[in-house]
């Protein structure tokens, strides 16, 4: 069984902060499902990104497998080998 993957979406759900910061922000993680050591699947903590840059990201997810987990630099690396530009991270992860 390969590995599927899907973005959950936690926040920013603070609204001083949605006030200082504006609506295009989003975090959270990545949910990993099939071939993982957990019964319930795995993740992977996901920095705060562009809306827009989470949207095309989340998009991609559904299409990607791996036999085996990977970690975040390594399914980051496939999605900008597939074409896709480079994200606008809150801050530097």
């Amino acid at each position: 069984m390969n590995c599927r993957y899907s973005t959950n979406w936690m926040g920013p759900v603070s609204l001083k902060w949605i006030k200082q910061h504006g609506e295009h922000w989003a975090t959270g993680r990545i949910d990993i499902r099939g071939n993982t050591e957990y019964n319930y699947g795995d993740e992977i903590g996901l920095p705060m990104m562009r809306v827009d840059d989470w949207n095309k990201l989340s998009k991609w997810l559904d299409t990607y497998n791996t036999e085996t987990p990977v970690a975040l630099d390594k399914l980051l690396e496939d999605y900008y080998n597939d074409g896709y530009k480079e994200i606008t991270w809150w801050r530097d992860r």
